[in-house]
């Protein structure tokens, strides 16, 4: 589609409307609102009066599973439970109150639970007591973790287990039964998914579903997929399929749809906060044992010549690592065997490191609206080092690379979400935690838009958002509920409410 939006202003700036026109995908020309814009030589462009909305670069999100994502939105919520007890009390709800029953030999299946800050850890037994013999499975907030009744358990295939709470690789393993749906429904919510991102000016986003990739997006594409960019990317155990074919960073996963692109490889070096298993060098307050520093996922012999292998094949990498000790442990990884590419989630850094992420040119891939949750847990766990948690403007500060995302469905996918935690560092009307470590709002809009800057250049992709307000003009607790008007991806509109 060709079109002129006419009437828009541009995001922090004040002076003036401008028309863009938009061909083939990209933006064509930027000019004064009213002046002549150049012609097309194929046709004449429709016309859009955005009436003084303000257009800038869509929205991406850095990083997402994307098929969880659009299984959790319409998965049992327990987020707000303050104990087993409160959890399971949650299921028994939904499982007496629910109209259209759980199918038959099928789990029900929440999310959200956090348990490392209840005062003991959920067991079978609790949700047992609750629900029976019914097969409930919940999956953690931070996805490294599920709790299983009995039936669950069994559902799982595992017969024996000592709690019913299966943590890091143990759940990993058992992780791909509970994607109860069949690939038609699984891509069906997954369109239904990408239209709400559309909704809140998304047009991209880094899919990193521990799946086959490569197959579910061709899949998808040759269904006719169409409204979000998405880079697709690879597990380990799935990489030889994506080198045998020689895709490279970037490159379709089919050819002519250039909207499903091959992503980084993406590897888990260690856990998270939330399951007491992100690799750190100082144990976790309270905790003894062998694994009271975290876990290491996997060891650095093993990570050095996989990423090598990535890259001489042309593929950026993605690692995975939230305690300090495992985000030095990946700085190594990428000097090592000289990958590009991130680290994901850098919840917790020494300050040498963040200087060694500047150096190495590798990007700080980070999820603000995870700092809101983990707030009191971090105070609780790791008590004397907040001060180096989610340290987004000590990495701004030299000069590391910032990608914004969401981890969805561990944090909402809306990048506003995210923008709004960077600047404020706060949520719900509480103080702001660490405000020191915030960003300007600036920065974390161009953190958000993939590396572009928020004017508007002829040349650019015509992946667009427009939106009602100024983010510039209004309070920043207001960034949250931002009310987008327009997404444009490759000039189509995706969404449009005006």
């Amino acid at each position: 589609m060709s079109l002129i939006l006419r009437n828009a202003r541009r995001a922090g700036r004040f002076e003036g409307l401008v028309d863009v026109a938009l061909d083939e995908g990209r933006i064509a020309a930027v000019v004064p609102a009213g002046a002549d814009v150049p012609d097309r030589p194929s046709g004449a462009r429709q016309s859009v009066d955005l009436e003084g909305r303000v257009l800038m670069p869509g929205l991406w999100d850095a990083h997402t599973h994307l098929t969880q994502w659009a299984l959790v939105r319409h998965r049992l919520d327990v987020s707000a439970a303050t104990s087993p007890e409160h959890a399971a009390a949650l299921v028994r709800a939904r499982v007496h109150g629910a109209t259209t029953p759980t199918p038959q030999g099928q789990p029900l299946v929440g999310y959200g639970f956090r348990w490392a800050g209840w005062e003991h850890e959920p067991t079978a037994a609790v949700l047992d007591d609750a629900v029976g013999d019914v097969p409930v499975i919940l999956l953690s907030g931070d996805l490294h973790s599920a709790w299983a009744s009995s039936a669950g358990l069994r559902y799982l295939g595992i017969h024996h287990h000592p709690t019913g709470l299966l943590r890091e690789e143990e759940w990993m393993a058992a992780s791909p039964r509970i994607v109860t749906v069949d690939d038609d429904v699984a891509d069906e919510l997954v369109v239904d998914a990408a239209r709400a991102a559309a909704e809140r000016g998304v047009v991209g986003v880094v899919d990193l579903e521990v799946a086959d990739n490569l197959a579910s997006w061709r899949r998808r594409v040759t269904r006719g997929w169409s409204g979000l960019r998405v880079r697709a990317g690879v597990w380990e155990q799935y990489l030889d399929a994506v080198l045998d074919e020689g895709l490279t960073d970037g490159d379709p996963l089919v050819e002519g749809a250039t909207l499903v692109t091959q992503g980084p490889l993406k590897v888990i070096s260690d856990g998270s906060l939330n399951t007491l298993t992100a690799y750190c060098f100082d144990t976790y307050a309270g905790s003894t044992g062998q694994d009271a520093y975290g876990i290491l996922n996997i060891a650095t012999d093993h990570l050095v010549p996989l990423m090598a292998r990535a890259h001489r094949a042309g593929l950026r990498c993605a690692i995975h690592a939230i305690g300090d000790h495992a985000n030095a442990l990946a700085l190594d990884a990428f000097a090592a065997s000289g990958a590009q590419g991130s680290i994901e989630h850098a919840q917790l850094l020494q300050a040498d490191d963040v200087a060694r992420f500047a150096a190495l040119g590798v990007t700080a891939s980070v999820q603000p609206e995870h700092a809101m949750d983990d707030r009191d847990l971090a105070e609780e766990l790791w008590p004397d080092r907040t001060a180096r948690a989610f340290p987004l403007a000590d990495l701004r500060r030299a000069g590391v690379p910032l990608a914004l995302g969401s981890d969805a469905p561990v944090a909402p996918l809306d990048p506003w979400v995210a923008v709004a935690a960077a600047v404020t560092r706060s949520r719900d009307g509480r103080e702001p935690w660490h405000p020191e470590q915030s960003l300007d709002l600036r920065t974390a809009l161009e953190a958000s838009v993939d590396g572009r800057s928020l004017d508007l250049d002829a040349g650019d992709p015509a992946d667009l958002a427009v939106v009602d307000v100024d983010p510039f003009a209004v309070d920043p607790d207001g960034l949250r509920e931002m009310p987008v008007a327009g997404t444009l991806v490759a000039g189509e509109w995706t969404h449009r409410a005006f």
